[in-house]
């Protein structure tokens, strides 16, 4: 029986923010497992051989925060590119501003129009503020209504149908918000105080965090493989809690992704990092690589992002579904849990949330600083 101090299952960010803590802060031995080929979880990048573009090999990860204390803590193994995301949707046959604004009015409705619906609006929430969709579509004045029910058809009915399969009524009211109305004219997808990308890219930054001696590292290693071979003090595990107890409650759903990488022989592609395809097309949005760190190529890179269901063993997790029956069969994982001793799950898997990366970073320390 091999026996270690801490086994944390899941090399992404909720793991390796505590393997690095254990190591650093306490002094303790750390093994850190697994089943990809690679370390960082879904923030995994590399650098494209052809272009000399990194690629978010998982998607777009543009880091944002208003917490000081995660800005402060990802300082201490990277500098910061100063890069603000900026996100088009593709509506008419044109690309508009999102989160949709006044440019993005302006751009799509007739002057008298967009004037009469941007001081509505002013005067109705006020300026430079994020009103939910769903809010808005609450609200009794005609002009409003009229602003919302095209905003939701246009940009947020479609893209949420394709994402989730779900109709949008049947999402969690925290996932409609994520992605408001702003009043006013910032072009920016987040309005946080700290946004950046890691200066020579997410793995080289975890690979960092990693350097420890105290921390070992093994890839393509199942949990369920091993797990009758160790014996852990502490077990942090950040894959997907029904997983763990063997589905023995039932199964929680999620939503996963496929990604359709390709590189075109032009300089640049699109005005913006990404573009979203709410209403055309398979795909919801593709994004373009080079936008993250200013890159220069004679080439680009293009990820085409395909919304799927989850199949075990054919794909990843990559979004919680949450809704009032989900979360009621999570509590019943979450009691069984309670009833573990030094087993503590993290991470969107483990908590079965739909966290940002900076709230992965919070919780992890958190984490910490609780186990004694």
């Amino acid at each position: 029986m091999r026996k270690v101090k801490n086994l944390i299952v899941g090399c992404g960010l909720s793991g390796i923010v505590l393997a690095e803590r254990l190591a650093s802060q306490r002094g303790e031995e750390v093994l850190i497992i697994d089943r990809r080929n690679h370390i960082g979880g879904n923030i995994y990048d590399y650098k494209d051989k052809a272009t000399g573009i990194t690629v978010h090999q998982y998607g777009p990860h543009a880091f944002h925060t208003n917490n000081k204390k995660v800005w402060d803590y990802l300082n201490q193994f990277t500098r910061f590119y100063p890069m603000n995301l900026k996100v088009s949707a593709y509506i008419d046959g044109q690309t508009v501003p999102v989160p949709f604004n006044f440019n993005s009015i302006e751009k799509l409705f007739p002057h008298f129009i967009a004037e009469k619906l941007e001081k509505k609006l002013v005067e109705r929430f006020g300026y430079d503020v994020k009103v939910p969709i769903l809010t808005l579509k609450k609200e009794n004045d005609e002009d409003l209504k009229f602003l919302a029910d095209f905003v939701y058809r246009n940009v947020f009915e479609g893209y949420t149908i394709k994402q989730w399969n779900l109709e949008p009524d049947n999402i969690d009211a925290e996932v409609m918000a994520r992605v408001p109305v702003f009043i006013g004219r910032d072009d920016r997808y987040f309005q946080d105080k700290y946004q950046g990308i890691p200066w020579n890219g997410y793995t080289a930054m975890v690979k960092k965090m990693l350097s420890n001696n105290l921390i070992k590292v093994e890839l393509e290693t199942d949990f369920k493989d091993i797990k009758n071979e160790i014996e852990a003090e502490r077990i942090f595990y950040s894959g997907a809690i029904d997983e763990f107890f063997e589905y023995s409650e039932g199964t929680l759903p999620y939503r996963s992704l496929r990604f359709d990488i390709l590189i075109k022989n032009v300089e640049k592609e699109q005005p913006t990092t990404t573009i979203n395809y709410p209403n055309n097309y398979d795909w919801t949005r593709v994004c373009e690589h080079k936008h993250f760190l200013n890159e220069k190529s004679q080439q680009t890179v293009l990820s085409y992002e395909y919304p799927e269901a989850f199949v075990e063993g054919k794909n990843e997790r990559y979004y919680p579904i949450n809704n009032s029956e989900t979360q009621q069969l999570y509590n019943q994982y979450l009691n069984k849990a309670k009833e573990l001793k030094n087993v503590y799950f993290i991470g969107r898997l483990g908590d079965y949330k739909y966290y940002n990366m900076d709230q992965t970073i919070a919780r992890a320390l958190e984490l910490f600083e609780g186990v004694k």
